[in-house]
C-alpha cells in the first residue's frame, strides 16, 4: 500500500500536501492537494505579503501519469491581502510547479517537450491526448525563439550556411550556428542571405562574445565572407570549407569527362565504348579503393583521352595537398605549384576554379591553420531537412528556430 509520503515522492511536486486521492469511473487519478508555502508577492507593490484572504478557484492540472493512469492535480491556490497598498488588493499565490496560464504542471509540459524531440506536434498530441494547440502554447512558454547570449561564454567556431525552406522555390534562409567543443548550438535562422541581413545579426553578438570568435566556417558565397570580414575584421579566420572547394575542382574534371565520353561515343565502336562501363564512379574513387578491374577500365579510358588523364591526375594531386599535414605557408607554396602545373598543361577545364582560388586565396588557405571544416554546419542542415520533411514543411522562422533548438538541446534542457 502506498502512503502519502511515497505518493508525494512519485508526484515530485515541491511544497504541497495531499488532502485526498480519488479514482474516477474513467480511471483518472485525481489528487487533491494544497500548498504548504506561506505568502506570495503583491501584484501591485511587489512586497512579500502573508495576510491570508481565502482561496481562489479550483485549478485542475494534468500531471505525469502514475502507473499508466492519467493523473490530475486539483488545487485551490491561496490568496493574500496586501496591508500596505491603497485599497489593499489581493493576490493569488504563484508556485513554481505550474504556470497560471497552463492546464498542465511544468513536469508534464517538460515531458511533452521531450516527446516532441525528433517527432511532430500531431504525433505527440495523439499519443498524449492533448491538442496541437496545447503543444504550440507549451513551445512558446518553454522553448526560446531566439538565442539568449547570457547562456554562452565563448563562440570559438561559427558556421554560416543557407537552406531552402521550400525546394525549388529559391526562398533561402541562413542558418547561423556555433560549435563549442563537442556542443552544437543554433544561433539564428535569418530571413534571407543578403549580406546586410547577415551582418546585422552578427553585430548583435555581444562584444565580449565577439572577441572569443576564432574561426568562421563557410562556403565561398561572397555575402557570408563579406559580412564576417566587416564584423570580425582580420583577427578572425574566415575558413572556406574544404569540401566545397573540392567540389569545384572535381566538377571541372566531371565536366571534361562528360565532354570526352560524348566524343568517344561518336568515335569508338559500340564494343569499345561498352568497355568503359561505370567510369563516372571509378574516377570518383580514391586510388586505394579501386579494384584491379576498375584500374584496367580507367587505364583504357585514359588511353582514349590523355587530356582527361591529365585533368584527373591534377585533381588527385590537389586532394593530396589537402591531405598533407601542412602549415598555411607550406600550403600556399604547394597550391601555387599546382596552379603552375595547370597553366603549363594548358588545362582549360580548371580556368573557373583558378579564378575562384585566386579570389578567395586567404579563405581557402585558412583551412590549413587549424583544419576546420563546415562538417558541423552540413550535419545541422541535414537535421533541419529531416525536420522539414517530418513536419511537412516549416515556413515560420520563429517556430523553425524553436524546433531546431529542441532537437539539439531538448534532452539536456528538459531532463527529468
Amino acid at each position: 500500500m502506498i502512503d502519502q509520503s511515497q505518493l508525494l515522492r512519485l508526484l515530485g511536486l515541491p511544497q504541497i500536501a495531499i488532502d485526498r486521492v480519488e479514482i474516477t469511473d474513467a480511471a483518472v487519478l485525481e489528487i487533491h492537494v494544497h500548498s504548504t508555502e506561506e505568502g506570495t508577492q503583491c501584484r501591485s507593490c511587489g512586497r512579500r505579503i502573508t495576510e491570508p484572504h481565502g482561496l481562489g478557484e479550483e485549478r485542475r492540472l494534468r500531471h505525469l501519469s502514475i502507473f499508466e493512469h492519467r493523473t490530475e492535480i486539483l488545487i485551490r491556490p491561496k490568496r493574500y491581502r496586501c496591508p500596505d497598498c491603497r485599497d489593499h488588493p489581493t493576490t493569488t499565490q504563484r508556485v513554481d510547479w505550474y504556470d497560471p496560464r497552463s492546464g498542465f504542471t511544468r513536469a508534464f509540459e517538460h515531458s511533452l517537450m521531450r516527446a516532441l524531440i525528433n517527432s511532430t506536434l500531431e504525433d505527440v498530441a495523439h499519443k498524449e491526448a492533448v491538442t496541437p494547440e496545447h503543444l504550440d502554447g507549451i513551445l512558446d512558454r518553454c522553448v526560446p525563439s531566439q538565442i539568449d547570449w547570457t547562456t554562452l561564454t565563448a563562440l570559438p567556431v561559427l558556421g554560416l550556411d543557407e537552406i531552402a525552406l521550400t525546394k525549388g522555390h529559391g526562398n533561402f534562409v541562413v542558418i547561423v550556428s556555433a560549435r563549442v567543443e563537442d556542443t552544437l548550438s543554433i544561433l539564428a535562422v535569418l530571413k534571407d542571405r543578403k549580406r546586410a541581413t547577415i551582418e546585422a545579426f552578427l553585430r548583435t553578438i555581444p562584444k565580449s562574445l565577439r572577441r572569443t570568435v576564432r574561426v568562421v566556417c563557410t562556403d565561398l558565397y561572397s555575402g557570408f565572407i563579406g559580412a564576417a570580414k566587416a564584423v570580425f575584421g582580420t583577427h578572425v579566420a574566415i575558413c572556406a570549407d574544404r569540401f566545397h572547394v573540392a567540389r569545384l575542382y572535381r566538377d571541372a574534371v566531371e565536366t571534361l569527362r562528360k565532354t570526352e565520353l560524348r566524343r568517344l561515343k561518336r568515335d569508338l565502336s559500340k564494343t569499345e565504348y561498352g568497355g568503359l562501363k561505370n567510369v563516372q564512379w571509378i574516377l570518383r574513387k580514391r586510388e586505394s579503393d579501386l579494384s584491379a578491374e576498375e584500374r584496367r577500365i580507367r587505364a583504357r579510358l585514359f588511353a582514349y583521352s590523355p587530356q582527361l588523364a591529365q585533368a584527373h591526375a591534377l585533381s588527385q594531386a590537389l586532394t593530396e595537398v589537402y591531405d598533407m599535414p601542412l602549415s598555411k605557408g607550406q600550403a600556399k607554396r604547394k597550391l601555387s605549384g599546382w596552379m603552375r602545373r595547370v597553366k603549363n598543361a594548358e588545362m582549360t577545364c580548371f580556368q573557373s576554379f583558378l579564378k575562384t582560388l585566386r579570389r578567395h586565396w586567404d579563405e581557402i588557405t585558412n583551412y590549413f591553420t587549424e583544419r576546420h571544416t563546415s562538417g558541423f554546419v552540413e550535419g545541422l542542415n541535414n537535421k533541419i531537412k529531416v525536420l522539414k520533411r517530418r513536419c511537412y514543411g516549416l515556413s515560420n522562422l520563429r517556430r523553425l528556430y524553436q524546433r531546431v533548438y529542441l532537437d539539439l538541446c531538448g534532452y539536456r534542457v528538459f531532463a527529468r
